[in-house]
């Protein structure tokens, strides 16, 4: 498939405007990294109209998938974490345009994956654990335990990549394979979910009871950039929080995650009083440390 993309991308790379070309080709019969196409050309642009631009190819025998994707719009997906294949794309397909090493400097970004890029991504990862984990609790007091168990399987993903990122690491589409390595304990707790032979009901009254020592291990973590955001000022209303530029990322699980940690005792919340004199006006600060 390669000789029938070269003209394509080799007309890319002699536009200034393109950063790199990656080839991605299919490992198995159904392989969903490349979303079953035979073969996935990457292109990354500096700028263009469109975020995201796609075309479909074919030579009668076999299909390619060719994605121009501007900058802004890969550094989102990797910041959110909203589209994993690209993590698989940019480690795993093969090179054939690098302007300036753009490529390979990324590569080796996201490998190092600084400290401050961590912890945006950690709290991300934790806002999204924790609406998952009171959604699972909430569908299984009501004994819907199909839908609790899908809640709670996500939560345990989302566990699984605060791992990853807690050792340092990006995660990969493949985090299970990672975790089984860097935290057993967690990867443990998945196995007997989704392997054991007990009735679902109470795997699920055996996971809440270990999921909530597992969650409260990672609130210093998950907490540390969305405290870090708000150190900046006295107190914040709601709407100033979603409109701050990196907590406007958190999206609709900006809200439930400010009152998690309202529970857990990391936010405060400040009383204001309304033009009315009859109801108060609920504003947010980050509370002070106590000394033990």
């Amino acid at each position: 498939m390669e000789h029938l993309l070269r003209p394509i991308y080799q007309e890319r790379a002699g536009d200034p405007n393109t950063l790199g070309v990656i080839l991605v080709e299919k490992r198995g019969k159904l392989d969903p990294v490349t979303d079953t196409f035979d073969a996935i050309l990457l292109i990354l642009v500096q700028d263009a109209e469109r975020p995201v631009f796609t075309k479909h190819y074919t030579d009668g025998l076999e299909k390619a998938a060719m994605h121009v994707v501007a900058e802004r719009q890969l550094k989102k997906w990797l910041l959110l974490g909203s589209n994993r294949k690209i993590v698989d794309w940019l480690f795993f397909g093969r090179i054939l345009f690098d302007r300036n090493e753009y490529i390979e400097n990324l590569k080796t970004e996201l490998k190092d994956f600084p400290f401050y890029g961590r912890q945006i991504k950690a709290g991300l990862e934790f806002a999204r654990l924790i609406r998952h984990y009171m959604e699972g609790r909430m569908f299984y007091e009501q004994q819907n335990y199909l839908d609790a168990y899908n809640h709670v399987v996500r939560s345990l993903h989302g566990l699984a990549r605060l791992a990853v990122l807690e050792s340092g690491l990006f995660p990969e589409v493949t985090v299970w394979s990672q975790v089984r390595k860097i935290d057993p304990a967690i990867y443990k707790l998945y196995e007997e979910l989704v392997l054991s032979d007990e009735a679902l009901e109470k795997r699920l009254e055996l996971l809440f009871l270990a999921g909530e020592f597992f969650i409260n291990s990672k609130v210093t973590d998950g907490a540390r950039h969305i405290l870090s955001a708000m150190s900046d000022k006295k107190d914040w209303t709601i709407q100033e929080l979603h409109e701050h530029e990196e907590l406007r990322n958190y999206s609709v699980d900006l809200e439930v995650f400010v009152e998690y940690l309202i529970e857990r005792g990391l936010i405060e919340v400040v009383r204001k009083q309304a033009k009315d004199g009859r109801i108060e006006h609920r504003n947010y600060r980050v509370a002070p440390i106590t000394e033990q």
